[in-house]
């Protein structure tokens, strides 16, 4: 029998390379996305179904995760991976901002999760992947209210797999480091306060620096082709990085003090 995935934000980067190689793979998908009239590239292959789903909206995760059921007869595994950035100083954010942020990036993830655990707990079986990101273990300037989610992503996952693991259910966490999404492009959001200039002078600096990284990095098919091991390997493995390993062994093996430093050389040179 045909195993089925639902993931979220499908509409482009490292959802969409996720839907695909799935397919690919026998898998049947339903690609969730907020929009789905507009994927119709997605809807023209075989065993992909495009489902409206946004995460801040219970009603309608409640209703994809029942619309994918009804129409697979099953779900195998679930990919959180709809999120964000929201870039810029942190005085500069207003509130709405920073809501908007965590209700997307934090609380739509655990309303998504909330949402399947019935279904899986009632099969005895189950896999949870949340794509966090390097950013959920060490932090970069100008992102401190992205990383705050990302944080937020990596302790709920990490306590929720005691919880679950006694109805066979796994809890896999993604952290990709620089992917060539529109994460650097459309899918920012930035903060700006017309009349707060002190920061303009390090923003100037740091911000070209830190969209840089993107440019020459790999496109969202590495993050898909972990995402994949991370459900098939049969393992209670947890944590899989992505194009980020290096940056996650130097900060566990440096002192705190090093770390930091070279990242205030790297962003402001």
């Amino acid at each position: 029998m045909n195993k089925v995935i639902l993931i979220t934000g499908s509409s482009s980067g490292i959802g969409k390379e996720t839907v695909k190689l799935f397919q690919t793979k026998n898998w049947k998908v339903a690609a969730t996305m907020r929009t789905p009239e507009k994927a119709d590239d997605l809807q023209r292959i075989a065993d992909i179904e495009c489902i409206r789903l946004d995460v801040t909206d219970v009603g309608s995760i409640k209703s994809a995760i029942q619309e994918t059921i009804d129409k697979f007869g099953q779900i195998d595994a679930i990919v959180n991976n709809a999120g964000y950035g929201l870039v810029g100083t942190f005085e500069a954010a207003t509130p709405e901002q920073i809501e908007k942020q965590f209700q997307t990036n934090v609380f739509g993830l655990m309303n998504v999760c909330r949402e399947i655990l019935p279904h899986f707990r009632e099969r005895k079986r189950g896999t949870i992947v949340n794509v966090a990101s390097v950013g959920g273990r060490i932090t970069f300037p100008l992102y401190s209210l992205y990383h705050a989610t990302k944080w937020a992503v990596e302790g709920f996952s990490e306590s929720l797999h005691y919880e679950i693991r006694p109805f066979n259910i796994k809890v896999k966490i993604i952290e990709p480091g620089p992917i060539k999404t529109d994460f650097y492009e459309r899918s920012q959001d930035l903060t700006t306060k017309e009349e707060l200039d002190a920061y303009d002078g390090y923003v100037e600096k740091v911000f070209p620096r830190m969209q840089r990284s993107g440019e020459n990095a790999p496109d969202g098919s590495l993050v898909a082709e972990v995402i994949y091991n991370a459900v098939t390997d049969g393992s209670w493995k947890m944590r899989y990085p992505a194009n980020s390993r290096m940056l996650l062994t130097l900060r566990r093996i440096l002192p705190n003090a090093l770390f930091y430093w070279l990242i205030r050389q790297s962003t402001m040179r």
